[in-house]
């Protein structure tokens, strides 16, 4: 049984965390597994000392859109594959999801829409979930295990937020939206970091107002789903607070499989 530790981290940027001190940061924790989301980059426009990290095999998913969206994944063991599709052309063109296999899992990338301040993406977004889960069915149907893990956009419970009656109408906690974690939960996904804590005040995105981070006003919108967790044995999940290279902060977990 090996033990895997897996990071995940919207980074608002890579360009402007690699600014920030990404690459050093990437060289300490030195996780087996890094999940990007939102680089916001092409792959040539990636700093090279990041992009071309030693011990890593990197693989990018640019949005076709400049300067948008889009995920990455590093990798210490290289995959058996690595697919770049959920099926939803709009949602792909974005570079959106990343899944790659192993022998003994597999892991998926994710970076689902915001839904917009005024929920004028909210039909797009919840479609998106709808499409995500006919997408993990089939996974499911191999049956192997799926660690599942990026920026969900959704706080899913009053817990998860410093200021949820304020907010009970606001994207990100909207009934319809919290429902689509509900259904992923229902799905057999369990969410790793409530699998060990249960206390509130850890969050995993601020707002640039007010604050907020300092404050700690926070929102815990990125996620670690494991799904047939028994079989990945999970032995810690973190959340980094302290790092402060974007408006999220990294999250992660180390299981055995």
């Amino acid at each position: 049984m090996s033990k895997t530790k897996i990071i995940s981290f919207n980074l608002n940027g890579i360009r402007a965390a690699e600014r920030k001190g990404l690459q050093g940061w990437l060289k300490k924790e030195s996780a087996d597994i890094f999940c990007f989301q939102e680089i916001r980059a092409y792959e040539d426009q990636i700093p090279s000392a990041v992009k071309n990290m030693k011990k890593y095999y990197t693989y990018f998913n640019p949005a076709l859109k400049k300067g948008y969206a889009g995920t990455a994944l590093f990798v210490k063991e290289k995959p058996l594959s690595v697919k770049k599709s959920l099926g939803w052309e709009k949602f792909d063109q974005e570079g959106r999801i990343m899944e790659a296999e192993y022998q003994d899992f597999v892991l998926i990338n994710l970076y689902l829409p915001n839904g917009g301040r005024k929920q004028e993406n909210m039909d797009y977004k919840l479609q998106a979930y709808d499409c995500l889960f006919n997408y993990l069915k089939k996974i499911i149907s191999q049956g192997k295990p799926i660690i599942l893990t990026g920026d969900f956009n959704v706080a899913h419970q009053d817990i998860d937020l410093a200021r949820p009656k304020a907010n009970k109408k606001n994207t990100m906690f909207t009934p319809a939206e919290r429902k689509k974690i509900d259904q992923l939960v229902d799905l057999g996904f369990k969410d790793s970091w409530r699998e060990l804590n249960s206390e509130p005040g850890h969050y995993t995105w601020w707002s640039h107002f007010a604050q907020a981070r300092q404050r700690n006003i926070g929102w815990r919108i990125d996620y670690v789903f494991l799904f047939l967790a028994s079989s990945l044995n999970l032995h810690q999940a973190y959340i980094y607070p302290q790092v402060m290279l974007s408006d999220h902060c990294p999250i992660g977990v180390e299981v055995n499989s």
